[in-house]
């Protein structure tokens, strides 16, 4: 497990990881050597990356992941009954091709196709939302996602982004979307330490 402490997350000095983050049904947490095989599932799933350039093979996968995947400030695992279901990023925009994303958190997310359809993305991408309202107060978030993606476009609405802007990318139209919090505070969630 990462050591806690001040890590670069590119959101600044924070502690990471974070106190577990819990929710109604969920904990957000970083990731485990239990959680390989769900990682090799979700990158290697057609329907999970059906927006976002094709799947990795799994052979691939198998061979190249580290014992524990995805293992970085930033890297949250969404687990449902001490399984893995998803993954939650929240990392810094440096390197985002638009001008208006340039440096906000940016918030990435992918569940298991299993998982679709019960509410969780929404839960889960609320409670990181809310940590990064009352870890960072004032910091406002932002999502990209293709105009194709009819889900992903309901949940950033749910979540309160608000559209910046589209634009043409990777061959298709993509959205940007901002979210800024209204009042710091982590609504609808709670940590280990609560």
């Amino acid at each position: 497990m990462t050591p806690r402490g001040p890590a670069p997350t590119g959101l600044g000095p924070i502690l990471w990881p974070p106190a577990p983050i819990t929710t109604h049904r969920l904990v957000l947490r970083p990731p485990q050597p239990r959680d390989r095989p769900a990682f090799i599932d979700l990158l290697a799933s057609p329907q999970v990356h059906t927006y976002l350039g094709g799947p990795r093979p799994r052979r691939e996968l198998e061979r190249e992941l580290p014992a524990t995947p995805e293992q970085w400030p930033g890297s949250l695992v969404v687990d449902l009954d001490g399984t893995m279901i998803g993954h939650i990023l929240l990392r810094r925009a440096n390197g985002h091709r638009r001008p208006a994303a340039a440096g906000k958190a940016d918030l990435g997310y992918l569940f298991l196709p299993q998982s679709w359809g019960f509410g969780y993305a929404l839960e889960a991408c609320t409670a990181a939302l809310g940590w990064l309202a009352h870890t960072l107060p004032g910091e406002p978030a932002i999502l990209t996602t293709q105009t194709a993606n009819a889900p992903s476009m309901r949940l950033a609405a749910q979540l309160g982004f608000r559209e910046v802007e589209r634009f043409h990318a990777w061959g298709t139209e993509q959205w940007l979307g901002i979210h800024t919090p209204t009042t710091p505070g982590r609504e609808n969630t709670t940590t280990a330490s609560d």
